[in-house]
């Protein structure tokens, strides 16, 4: 759980072009927090939901061929 923002932190073993998108409940994208190549190594950035309602968040993290899709929950 957040409130109101949040560190999304990631690793790419490979350089790649890397995606992570946050989508509402419905899989609405919300926002896009990365969307450029990347090289290997880790990174972490910053998802702020100041406007938006309480609830379940999704993000979607795609490397290359890798993607994955993880759960949030914002509580105000």
């Amino acid at each position: 759980p957040f409130n109101p923002s949040t560190n999304i932190s990631y690793s790419i073993p490979v350089s790649s072009f890397v995606t992570l998108k946050v989508f509402d409940i419905t899989g609405k994208a919300i926002v896009t927090l990365v969307n450029e190549y990347k090289q290997n190594g880790s990174y972490q950035v910053t998802f702020n939901g100041i406007n938006l309602s309480s609830g379940v968040y999704y993000f979607r993290l795609k490397s290359g061929e890798w993607n994955q899709v993880r759960k949030m929950l914002l509580i105000k």
